[in-house]
């Protein structure tokens, strides 16, 4: 069922930096060769030198026995830029 957005979601400032880090995460993650849609994504959010990032991590689905392998990108909340990428073993 889709649903409009409505002007109030719209200004919500979380949200929409949240959508923006997400959209320019999986295009990073994608251009590395993730497969966005059969990964399980977790997002954290944390301050570094008193800016706030968006950690977005992309980990296997079926991660049970599976060790490493995730995809990490940290995301300025502010403009979305890319701060970090880092991938585990």
């Amino acid at each position: 069922m889709a649903a409009t957005l409505t002007a109030d979601v719209l200004q919500d400032d979380i949200a929409v930096s949240l959508a923006r880090a997400i959209a320019a995460a999986n295009k990073r993650a994608r251009e590395s060769g993730i497969d966005v849609l059969q990964s399980l994504i977790t997002v954290t959010q944390r301050a570094l030198d008193g800016k706030s990032l968006w950690r977005i991590n992309y980990g296997p689905k079926e991660y049970v026995g599976r060790r490493g392998g995730d995809f990490i990108v940290e995301v300025d909340a502010k403009d979305a830029s890319i701060k970090q990428i880092l991938r585990g073993q």
